[in-house]
């Protein structure tokens, strides 16, 4: 499809002819994702088409208590220091953005009053603004009202480098005003194609002025609030045991008709994800539990004849292994994995190269993940738009010795390859669950035979992924060689995903390792794509740019994919939920029920 057929049927969409989903089935057929589609109908002025839920009660409550089971257990509810995801869905229970990304891509509106498009008169032609109005009545649930005072401060508070916000890079460039009590205006300071960030999603959960104002900065951690939300979503916060239970009740000004149906809600945590599978599945006791992360064949098994289900959602998430470009066991300035030191090993090219070819990706996918986990070479796999063409993946333990061999590494008496007085040996981490361990124990074997002495770290799921800057074994911190986990891709677009190779993004203990950049890759070709990607309006030469950051982070061996991971969960056969593979798993529990 040329450009001049693209607008032709754009314009049949503004007038009628063509529908919107019409719209989206075309593009799909030329290798469009959707939200690409919707992005384009956007910027053309379309207005959104909002997305409607199925919801079957007539009132709010009265559905008795809802139970959840996070096997990875939530550690803080504030949302702006999420370091992972499911700090970020036990912040979403009580906390809201102005929008979120259904399963199709599409914006939905929480916080908004409407999604801003040109049609409206909220997105500038030139892509340097968005306007959003605000949706009028809606209360803390302290009982203050939510303003345009609110959302200011949320940008305030994030962009101040001493509060050390996980989501300082959606707003540290833009400048955001108040243009009356119910509208905010978001400045960018150069023509902005992927609008919907900052407020948007799992970033943009919106916390309360008057509970965080004095402690904006160096004092955030200090905040009663951090641990006790306030927020306006459809429950009220009632206790919080860290790394244990998060429970709530409904809230009974929520700003939504008739509900949440449920009265309470529990988050419990711990454990493992295969009990967590049976507790939903088999036994019924909860009602339903995130991130299955369980070899496919044991939930086949469970099915059968249990009282839940597994839901498989499509996204863009991706279990990866990551590779340190510092030295972890040299401390600098009171800091392991500082950049200022370089890995004595993985320095080398030929070593990264090599331990791309000793990843058996198809063995991972066949014998672990079946439907869960789809084998891929690429860091960005979904949307399609923006997956490369250009990159492959080989497993080939002859080819990790060819390629040890000449650049130098010779095997000494007890097998280990050697250079220069250093030992191939090297330390691999994850978290703790079956899939995890077992993909260690295919790698750790292949990299045996290529003259690579791998020693295996466990790590226990809710310290591996804590937010806690004295704890020395998060993935943040890396001390480590190499680590393997699943970056979640919460927005339809790979923009802000990519910037885990930003080397303004370098996670350090300056930012308290809250920078997305975990591998500290520094490269001046990535941080150019990266900074051209993101204000190419041109919606074709923009992908191109952020295929090239995929490509270099895969040519160069940083990371290496192992397989997708589409959102798996279990579920209550009793429940309807509406989960995307686009946001929080939470993002629409106030349209959970039961039947």
């Amino acid at each position: 499809m040329n450009e001049q057929e693209l607008r032709g049927l754009i314009n049949e969409v503004k007038d009628g002819t063509v529908s919107r989903r019409a719209f989206i089935q075309r593009l799909a057929a030329v290798g469009l994702a959707a939200p690409l589609a919707t992005q384009l109908l956007s910027f053309a002025g379309v207005a959104h088409a909002q997305t409607q839920y199925a919801y079957k009660p007539t009132k709010a409550g009265g559905g008795g208590a809802l139970k959840l089971l996070f096997w990875q257990a939530v550690t803080l509810i504030n949302p702006h220091f999420a370091v992972g995801t499911k700090d970020q869905e036990g912040s979403r229970v009580f906390y809201e953005p102005l929008a979120g990304w259904d399963q199709e891509g599409n914006l939905v509106p929480f916080l908004a009053a409407e999604i801003p498009s040109r049609e409206n008169g909220g997105l500038a032609a030139d892509g340097l603004s968005v306007t959003w109005k605000l949706k009028q009545g809606v209360k803390w649930h302290d009982g203050k009202p939510f303003t345009a005072d609110d959302v200011v401060f949320n940008w305030e508070y994030v962009k101040d480098p001493a509060t050390a916000a996980t989501t300082i890079g959606s707003y540290k460039d833009v400048i955001v005003t108040k243009i009356d009590t119910y509208t905010v205006k978001v400045a960018f300071q150069k023509p902005t194609p992927f609008w919907a960030d900052a407020f948007v999603g799992a970033v943009g959960m919106i916390i309360p002025k008057h509970l965080f104002a004095d402690y904006i900065g160096a004092k955030s951690r200090d905040a009663p609030t951090n641990l006790k939300p306030v927020g306006t979503g459809p429950f009220r916060f009632v206790d919080f045991k860290p790394g244990d239970v998060l429970t709530g009740e409904r809230n009974p000004d929520y700003h939504i008709p008739n509900r949440p149906h449920f009265d309470t809600v529990e988050l419990k945590g711990g454990g493992d994800a295969v009990s967590a599978a049976r507790a939903v599945i088999q036994t019924g006791e909860y009602d339903y539990a995130w991130n299955m992360q369980v070899e496919d064949e044991i939930l086949v098994r469970m099915e059968a004849g249990g009282r839940g289900k597994t839901m498989i959602v499509q996204g863009g998430d991706i279990e990866f292994i990551t590779l340190n470009t510092t030295d972890p066991w040299t401390e600098v300035d009171g800091e392991r994995s500082s950049t200022k030191t370089q890995h004595p090993l993985l320095s080398d090219p030929a070593v990264r190269k090599a331990l791309s070819y000793l990843v058996d990706k198809d063995s991972v996918q066949k014998f672990i993940y079946g439907r869960t986990g789809i084998a891929t070479p690429n860091f960005v796999a979904a949307p399609a738009r923006y997956a490369s063409k250009s990159t492959s993946y080989e497993f080939s333990i002859e080819k990790a010795n060819q390629t040890l061999e000449a650049a130098g590494w010779k095997r000494g008496s007890d097998g280990i390859r050697a250079k220069d007085g250093k030992k191939l040996k090297m330390v691999y981490q994850t978290s703790i669950n079956a899939p995890r361990q077992k993909t260690q124990a295919i790698i750790k074997q292949a990299c045996q035979r290529a003259g690579i002495d791998l020693e295996l770290k466990s790590v226990t799921a809710s310290v591996f992924f804590s937010s806690d800057v004295a704890n020395p074994d998060t993935y943040t911190k890396f001390y480590c060689d190499m680590q393997m986990y699943t970056v979640t891709m919460l927005q339809p677009d790979p923009e802000r995903f990519l910037q885990q190779f930003a080397s303004w993004e370098i996670s350090n203990k300056d930012n308290k390792w809250q920078g997305r950049n975990i591998s500290r890759f520094r490269s001046e070709e990535a941080d150019k794509a990266i900074r051209a990607s993101s204000s190419e309006l041109d919606p074709i030469k923009r992908a191109a740019e952020l295929i090239k950051i995929n490509d270099i982070a895969i040519t160069n061996h940083i990371v290496i994919p192992v397989v997708t991971r589409p959102r798996v969960f279990a579920a209550s056969n009793k429940m309807t939920t509406h989960i995307s593979g686009w946001d929080n798993s939470l993002w629409m529990l106030h349209s959970w029920y039961r039947e």
